[in-house]
């Protein structure tokens, strides 16, 4: 047998591969997807019962008619309730307020977070414990920062006004109630209960940012802005993105503390969509159009989202 023949026959990297062993390969990949499906199912189960199946539940109560306390049976509506929430101005109105929340709150909110983070990234006396207070309002249930907040705003013994009697100013006012102060109040406490989360997943950034960087460029003579401009924030980059669009879905999708501050009022100037929902669903009963309003936030965060991640993808190509 002359060598080209044994290398046709004995393949070109070695004897050929029986079909037992192919089987056997096949079965052993197999059985590793079996056993990480097997492992992941732990958290996938409750993921399907208590997240998606409620929200394809409420997909299909959307085109519903379906109403609390009525004896006869949920007819199928098709997009009727889309059809009237084309036309409600109260709807459309709470988005609008909606999204002023939301970038009211997101913008200063990062604003104030980077300046607190650059802050506890440096090499501070104490540092520990500011980190420590730093962090004391996300540790707070929303429930309880309403509530301490609206002592806070009191237009007869709340410190706010207090303070402004003391120093001459005037004799305060009730802040949660006026139609003009109302959502401005209510921003403030927002920033100032959701800075918190951003300052921590900026300083993580900070911290992962490597050092030598900072003293080349001090070295070539860059001064601070220089290289926070050139160093620091091409570094912080992806975690600002990621950290500033869920902040956003996160307050436009906020409940408890607008409800527990203001319940909605005054004269809806601080009624989000979440609470107009609320409304309609659990006071007048109509969950079939409260469905609708459902969809609606979520297609919008749904292109929050895939705006987000469009730009994380287009920063990977360019990196």
């Amino acid at each position: 047998m002359t060598l080209a023949n044994a290398t046709v026959q004995t393949g070109r990297h070695g004897p050929p591969r029986s079909p037992e062993s192919t089987h056997g390969g096949a079965a052993r990949r197999v059985n590793r997807n079996a056993g990480a499906w097997f492992l992941v199912l732990p958290a996938l189960i409750p993921i399907l019962i208590l997240s998606v199946g409620p929200l394809l539940y409420g997909i299909a109560l959307a085109f519903t008619d379906a109403q609390s306390g009525r004896t006869r049976s949920t007819q199928w509506v098709g997009g009727l309730n889309f059809q009237d929430l084309l036309h409600d101005a109260l709807f459309w109105d709470s988005f609008r307020i909606g999204l002023v929340w939301a970038a009211g709150v997101t913008v200063p909110q990062f604003v104030l977070a980077l300046g607190l983070a650059l802050l506890l990234n440096q090499n501070l006396r104490m540092r520990w414990l500011a980190r420590a207070l730093a962090i004391i309002p996300w540790a707070m249930p929303e429930v309880v920062v309403g509530i301490m907040w609206r002592l806070v705003y009191n237009p007869d013994a709340g410190v706010l006004n207090e303070t402004i009697r003391d120093l001459g100013l005037g004799d305060g006012r009730d802040w949660l109630t006026g139609l003009a102060t109302a959502l401005p109040a209510v921003i403030v406490v927002g920033v100032w209960a959701g800075m918190p989360q951003t300052t921590v997943a900026l300083l993580a950034g900070l911290q992962n940012t490597p050092h030598e960087l900072h003293e080349a460029a001090a070295l070539d003579g860059a001064g601070a802005w220089r290289r926070f401009r050139t160093v620091t924030w091409p570094a912080l980059r992806p975690v600002a993105l990621s950290i500033t669009a869920l902040s956003f879905i996160w307050n436009f999708n906020s409940f408890a503390l607008v409800y527990v501050l203001t319940n909605g009022g005054p004269g809806g100037r601080t009624r989000l969509p979440m609470l107009f929902a609320y409304e309609e669903a659990f006071r007048y009963g109509q969950f079939g159009y409260a469905a609708a309003m459902g969809c609606v936030m979520v297609a919008v965060i749904s292109v929050v989202l895939a705006v987000h991640l469009v730009g994380r993808l287009r920063g990977g190509e360019d990196q």
